[in-house]
């Protein structure tokens, strides 16, 4: 994919970060959206340490305002964005019949809706272009469910469902979308997990490890690549056989 321009949200750290690199590695370059700026511009320097080139751009998904200018500027320093990874993600955990409202709209807003606002920035120029790669990361958790979790789960659901229409609605224009779901992976976001729970899950998974960011990244990279290009409406499972579709 040497040459490709990706646009990668939730680049600062963990999966994101990740994603953006593995692309790199692959030729690419990046466009590298999120709300911390100071970690960003560190990934953009691994980027470039990976001999590409990289634009670091604040963003929240979940802010259309903000997602129609971080596009802008994508398409002002590249003129195109043929790969997207919607990636940012938050968590707000509770149980439902104690879970604000506040915190069902947060997690909604930036797991599901940013993925609409830069899904829907992205196809434009696709479209246009004929060409496009498109890669969502789900969760393992929206394939089985999982208590005290009903925001993020419906958030990542509606992402399959997501990635399911518009890879019918644009197949035709040569566009591929995707989605990956990861399962117990060492990140930020895992780390605040206390010993038991941990010890807990890592009983459910087969492979009887947790898995990195890596492991996820380079599943990415290959839905994003020239190879996959048969491959439409998918969902990838990188979860060391927790669950079994």
């Amino acid at each position: 994919m040497k040459g490709r321009v990706a646009f990668v949200t939730g680049a600062a750290q963990g999966i994101g970060r990740a994603c953006a690199l593995a692309l790199a590695e692959a030729g690419a370059r990046l466009v590298l959206a999120d709300v911390n700026q100071e970690k960003l511009d560190g990934v953009a320097n691994e980027v470039a340490g990976c001999g590409s080139e990289a634009l670091a751009v604040p963003m929240n998904v979940a802010d259309a305002a903000q997602v129609e200018a971080a596009f802008r500027k994508a398409y002002e320093r590249f003129e195109k964005v043929e790969i997207l990874v919607n990636n940012a993600g938050i968590t707000r955990d509770q149980l439902l019949v104690r879970m604000k409202r506040e915190d069902w709209d947060a997690v909604l807003g930036v797991n599901l809706t940013g993925a609409y606002l830069c899904t829907q920035q992205a196809l434009h120029g696709m479209m246009k272009q004929r060409y496009g790669r498109m890669v969502n990361i789900a969760s393992v958790v929206a394939r089985m469910g999982n208590a005290g979790q009903a925001n993020y789960i419906a958030s990542k659901a509606g992402l399959i469902g997501l990635t399911k229409a518009v890879a019918q609605e644009v197949a035709s224009r040569n566009i591929t979308v995707n989605a990956v779901a990861p399962g117990f992976i060492a990140t930020a976001m895992t780390e605040k997990l206390n010993e038991q729970a941990r010890e807990r899950l890592l009983q459910r998974v087969p492979l009887g490890r947790m898995g990195t960011d890596r492991d996820v990244a380079v599943a990415v990279r290959f839905l994003a690549s020239e190879e996959a290009g048969y491959i439409t409406g998918h969902v990838l499972d990188v979860n060391g056989g927790m669950y079994m579709s």
